[in-house]
């Protein structure tokens, strides 16, 4: 492999622009340590993200799935290959009510757009996938959604979390606890539904052409109130309207509100064990309001 003039092997992040759109770099803007906004012939922008081979395979094939659907705007995959994904850039605009409650419909259509299963990988995807910087495994099970959201979403988490030292053992009971109760907690049966899979604000891009887009996906077949949960577990402007463009569309089942606390389990743990104790506590409280219900 040859080096580029920044010292990246196999040409590094303009290179791998060229190659996926099949025109001429003019400049190159790095954002953080892993994606670099790149111009290339006509000023057209694209993203060039550096990552692992299983991450970005997963993330190029998380695109593709939600695109299928049809639903919600996803930036184009130009390319990928073992080190670099190439996707488009999203041109920013600002939040606005009307998008949101757009947005909420489009998020409901996503949703029914469906999975195989719960835990499947978005077709070509690794079972051994990512959420953020955290390993998470897709792998496609017959199984109720109780029993899979706690063997394969939030005990794994859970374990790593006691192990880690960030959770005492005598604290992860109370999550035990939850998980056993979680057939009578977690409301009616629902099919897999297709989802984002970390669906925090900073995924959720409100674009120049008045649409709502969605970037880095962990996407897998899941509960959709767990995408939603998540949205309002860190705030997204309009959230009121979005949850009310989702709800015309496709409302979720009486009481979704009580189980909010279930469906933050995850992504509350998967963050316990990137950040430490904070989010540990707040899982601690989500588990013990679940209980109390």
């Amino acid at each position: 492999m040859r080096n580029s003039s920044d010292g990246s092997p196999d040409g590094g992040p303009a290179a791998a622009a060229a190659r996926f759109t099949g025109s001429a770099v003019t400049g190159a803007r790095h954002r953080s340590a892993t994606l670099t906004e790149v111009t290339v012939d006509g000023g057209r922008a694209v993203m060039v993200k550096h990552g692992d081979a299983g991450a970005v395979r997963a993330e190029a094939a998380g695109l593709r799935w939600l695109a299928d659907a049809g639903a919600v705007p996803v930036p184009v995959v130009h390319g990928h290959d073992e080190r670099w994904l190439v996707t488009d850039r999203v041109p920013a605009g600002r939040p606005g009510p009307d998008a949101a409650v757009r947005f909420g419909r489009s998020l409901a259509a996503l949703h029914a757009a469906g999975a195989p299963a719960f835990g499947a990988p978005p077709p070509g995807g690794p079972e051994d996938a990512w959420i953020g910087l955290a390993p998470m495994r897709n792998t496609a099970v017959d199984d109720d959604w109780p029993h899979w959201y706690a063997e394969h979403r939030v005990l794994p988490y859970l374990r790593r979390a006691v192990d880690d030292g960030t959770l005492r053992a005598a604290e992860a009971s109370v999550v035990e606890q939850v998980c056993a109760r979680l057939p009578e907690l977690a409301g009616p049966a629902e099919p897999p539904a297709r989802l984002h899979g970390d669906l925090w604000n900073g995924n959720v891009l409100w674009g120049a052409d008045g649409r709502v887009w969605l970037i880095d996906p962990a996407a897998h077949g899941g509960h959709r109130e767990t995408d939603l949960a998540m949205l309002e577990l860190f705030g997204c402007p309009h959230l009121d309207r979005i949850l009310e463009g989702y709800g015309e569309t496709h409302p979720p089942a009486a009481g979704r509100r009580d189980r909010i606390g279930v469906h933050q389990l995850f992504p509350l743990l998967v963050h316990a064990v990137l950040f430490g104790r904070g989010y540990a506590e707040q899982a601690l409280s989500a588990a013990r309001g679940a209980l109390a219900l």
